[in-house]
C-alpha cells in the first residue's frame, strides 16, 4: 500500500521546501518529491548563483575605481573560473543547509518525477530507476517554471542560451546581446559589461525593466549608457541565425529593420508555468493560458489539490521566490486548519539586482494615476546622501508615491546603492498601513543611505532638508 501522508508537495524550491518546513512545524506528515536537487531553480541555477556572481562584479567594479578611494592596484582581471568554484561553495553551503532542514524537520524527500495517478495518489519515478507511489490527503503543486523563447528564436545551447546556460560559460565573452529587459535581462547585462564583454540588450516596451516605474527604467538606461551597455527598446527580435560561432540577430524597431552580431544570445523575455509530465488531468486540476488555475485562497479546481508560485495563475503580478514561500506557507496553513497569514501582494518587495540595483514596492506613479488616486511624488539623490558620497556610489534616487489626501504610502520605487537591503523599510511601513508623515518623522540613523527614504518621504510633504 503507499505511504499515506497529510501533505505532499511537488517541487522542492523555494515555495515547496519552505511550504515543507511549516507544514511539519503544524505537525502534518509530509512528504517533498523534487526531481533534482532541493533549493530549486532559485538555489542552483538563478536567484543565488546569479548574485554570488553580481557581488563579484560589483567588488570587480569598486576595485577598477580604487584610486579615488587611495587604494592602487594594477592590472586588475576577472579570473572566471574562480568566480564559479565561489559561486558553486556558495550554493553547496546553502543546499547542506537545506539538506539538514529537511532532517531536521522530519520531512520525507523523494528524488524524482512526480505524476497525478488519481487526485490522491501520486507516483514518483525515483533518480534510481525505481518508482514509488505516495497516498496524499492533500497535494501542494510548487513546480516553479522554465526559461521562455520567443517564436522564431529557439535555444541551441550552444550560442542562443538561457540563463542557465549563461551561468554555466566557462570564459568571458567578447560580445552578448540579451533579449528581454527584466530583472534578468538587466542583471545578466550588468555583470557581463563589470567583466569586460560588450553587451547590447533589446527590450520590446518603451524603457528598461518596464513593469517597474517609467522614471526608474529611464534612469537605469542613462547608467547602462554611461557604462557602455547599448540599449534599444521599443525593439523585436525577428530572428537569430548562428554561423561561424556567431549570432546574427534581426530587429525590427517600428518600420525600419536592422542587424546585431554577438558571441551569444542571451534570451530573458521571462519563464512559462512547468506542467509538464504532472498528468493533471487525472486530478481534474484546470489549466488556464498554461498555468495552474487557483482561487484566491491557492485552491486549484480539485479538491484537497493546492498550487503556488510560477506554476499558478496571476495572484501577484511579479514570479518572485520570494512570494512562492508566502504562499507555501499560506497553502499548508489552511490545510492545518491553523490561523492562515495572508499574503498582502501589494506590499510584495521586487529587487533587482543590477548595476545600479533597483528595488521597488506597491503603485508606480502611473498605476497610482490610472487608479483614481489624487498623488504626490517626493524624490531624493542619492547624489545629495552623506553615506553615497563616503561610499562612491552617488548614482540613482528614491521615489515615493503617496495618496495626497490621507498621505498613505502607495509606492516605493528606488534605484541606486544598496536599494534592494533599503527596500525592506518602505515594505515594513506599507505593511503596516504606515503614513508618509510617519516614514518621514522616524529618526534615521547618519550617515547612513536610508536617511535618503527619509528626505524623500520629507519632500513628498513639502518639507525636504537637504536639496
Amino acid at each position: 500500500m503507499p505511504d499515506v501522508y497529510d501533505v505532499v508537495i511537488i517541487g522542492g524550491g523555494p515555495g515547496g521546501y519552505v511550504g515543507a518546513i511549516r507544514a511539519a512545524q503544524l505537525g502534518l506528515k509530509v512528504a517533498l518529491v523534487e526531481r533534482d536537487k532541493v533549493g530549486g531553480t532559485c538555489l542552483h541555477v538563478g536567484c543565488i548563483p546569479t548574485k554570488a556572481m553580481l557581488h563579484t562584479a560589483e567588488v570587480l567594479e569598486h576595485v577598477k575605481d580604487g584610486r579615488d578611494l587611495g587604494i592602487v592596484a594594477e592590472s586588475v582581471s576577472i579570473d572566471l573560473a574562480a568566480v564559479h568554484k565561489r559561486k558553486a561553495r556558495v550554493v553547496d553551503q546553502l543546499h547542506k543547509g537545506v539538506q539538514f532542514l529537511m532532517r531536521k524537520n522530519k520531512i520525507d524527500v523523494f528524488h524524482g518525477e512526480g505524476r497525478f495517478l488519481t487526485p490522491q495518489k501520486i507516483n514518483v519515478a525515483l533518480q534510481d530507476g525505481s518508482e514509488t507511489a505516495l497516498q496524499a490527503k492533500h497535494t501542494v503543486i510548487a513546480t516553479g517554471s522554465v526559461p521562455r523563447s520567443v517564436p522564431g528564436i529557439a535555444f541551441d545551447n550552444r550560442r542562443i542560451i538561457d540563463s542557465t546556460g549563461a551561468l554555466a560559460l566557462t570564459e568571458v565573452p567578447k560580445s552578448i546581446a540579451i533579449l528581454g529587459a527584466g530583472p534578468v535581462g538587466v542583471e545578466f547585462a550588468s555583470l557581463f559589461r563589470a567583466f569586460g564583454s560588450e553587451v547590447t540588450i533589446v527590450e520590446l516596451l518603451p524603457t528598461l525593466v518596464p513593469l517597474e516605474d517609467e522614471e526608474i527604467g529611464q534612469t537605469l538606461e542613462k547608467s547602462f549608457a554611461r557604462r557602455g551597455i547599448k540599449v534599444h527598446t521599443n525593439a523585436t527580435a525577428k530572428k537569430a541565425e548562428v554561423s561561424n560561432d556567431r549570432v546574427r540577430i534581426t530587429i525590427a524597431k517600428g518600420a525600419e529593420a536592422s542587424t546585431l552580431e554577438a558571441d551569444y544570445l542571451l534570451v530573458a523575455v521571462g519563464r512559462a508555468p512547468l506542467t509538464e509530465g504532472l498528468t493533471l488531468d487525472e486530478a481534474g486540476v484546470a489549466l488556464e493560458k498554461g498555468a495552474v488555475k487557483v482561487n484566491a485562497e491557492l485552491r486549484t479546481s480539485a479538491d484537497h489539490i493546492y498550487a503556488i508560485g510560477d506554476v499558478i495563475t496571476g495572484q501577484a503580478p511579479y514570479r518572485l521566490a520570494h512570494v512562492a514561500s508566502d504562499e507555501a506557507i499560506a497553502a499548508v496553513e489552511m490545510i492545518a486548519g491553523t490561523h492562515v497569514h495572508a499574503i498582502k501582494y501589494e506590499t510584495v518587495p521586487r529587487p533587482t539586482f543590477s548595476i545600479p540595483q533597483v528595488a521597488s514596492v506597491g503603485l508606480s506613479e502611473r498605476q497610482a494615476k490610472e487608479q483614481g488616486h489624487e498623488i504626490k511624488v517626493g524624490r531624493f539623490s542619492f547624489q545629495a546622501n552623506s553615506k553615497a558620497s563616503i561610499d562612491g556610489a552617488r548614482e540613482g534616487m528614491v521615489k515615493i508615491v503617496i495618496d495626497a489626501k490621507i498621505g498613505e504610502l502607495l509606492g516605493v520605487h528606488m534605484i541606486g546603492p544598496a536599494v534592494t537591503e533599503l527596500l525592506a523599510e518602505g515594505v515594513a511601513v506599507k505593511y503596516l498601513e504606515g503614513t508618509v508623515e510617519e516614514l518621514g518623522s522616524a529618526v534615521h540613523s547618519h550617515p547612513t543611505l536610508a536617511e535618503a527614504l527619509k528626505e524623500a518621504a520629507l519632500d513628498a510633504m513639502g518639507r525636504v532638508v537637504h536639496a
